[in-house]
């Protein structure tokens, strides 16, 4: 009964331990391990023949600079928004509500959304003929702009809640106190605001790279068959191709891929700031 008493946190978490192991860490290790077996011995023919292909290579720069690019554009918009929201916004629940709203809303329904908007008779080509900015509709369906501009209405909200999460816990004092001792509001947000608010856009950075990385649904979409990502790469090879085992290999690629990129965005912010996480 003590050693029940003193390691009772082991109770508690061992059920979610058990469901993880089970259903995830299990089953992930048994596809890590199909992608070493040929004909029933160790092999890197998979991997080999993924790194020789040509089409491979273009489909992994092209997910990788979509999801880096959609993650800029998410920094780049959701900061703003972010310190708005937490310093200036009197309307502080709605503007978070107004933020969180899209997540409430399907993938697939966005996706379909932005079909109907940047479709050649959408609403953004009839501006640019109607502003005399083009003689005629412009292809912006189908390719890495729309797939780009799903990425980002997807995932915004992801970065300005992460992002809101830090910037709340930052003591409007210290930024006043700066201002009292000579310095500028940009310079009290360049050295204070901003390295504080690092591991809150390291953990949205990380979530909306992952998001981009393993998204089907809007590269499926607003994609096309010449603009194929890794996701949609997987998804051929099961599906189509019937070849689970090569399938298996592209998702290792994939899941490789996010832990460095988030290894490299975690080693960035304690570069910039050694207290982030």
């Amino acid at each position: 009964m003590p050693f029940l008493k003193k390691h009772f946190w082991i109770l508690l978490v061992l059920p979610g331990v058990f469901f993880i192991t089970v259903f995830m860490l299990i089953p992930l290790f048994s596809v890590f391990l199909s992608t070493f077996s040929s004909e029933s011995h160790f092999s890197l023919e998979h991997y080999a023949q993924l790194l020789e292909s040509v089409y491979f290579q273009q489909v992994f720069g092209r997910s990788v600079r979509l999801s880096l690019l959609s993650t800029l554009l998410c920094a780049l918009l959701g900061f703003p928004s972010a310190y708005y929201i937490s310093r200036y916004s009197h309307h502080k629940g709605l503007m978070m509500a107004l933020a969180v709203f899209p997540m409430f809303t399907s993938p697939v329904i966005r996706s379909f959304s932005w079909m109907v908007i940047l479709g050649r008779k959408g609403i953004v080509n009839q501006f640019l003929v109607t502003s005399g900015l083009f003689a005629r509709p412009q292809s912006l369906l189908y390719n890495e702009f729309s797939m780009t501009v799903g990425f980002v209405q997807l995932f915004l909200p992801q970065m300005i809640l992460s992002l809101l999460g830090i910037m709340d816990s930052i003591p409007q004092d210290l930024t006043e106190a700066a201002g009292s001792l000579g310095a500028t509001k940009l310079g009290a947000f360049l050295r204070i605001v901003f390295p504080l608010s690092v591991s809150g856009l390291v953990t949205g950075s990380v979530l909306v790279f992952t998001g981009c990385m393993t998204a089907y649904t809007t590269p499926q979409l607003l994609g096309a068959t010449d603009t194929q990502v890794l996701s949609t790469m997987v998804y051929q090879y099961a599906m189509s191709l019937r070849d689970w085992t090569q399938a298996s290999a592209v998702a290792m690629v994939m899941i490789i891929v996010t832990m460095l990129v988030s290894s490299l965005f975690n080693h960035m912010s304690k570069r910039i700031n050694p207290l982030a996480t």
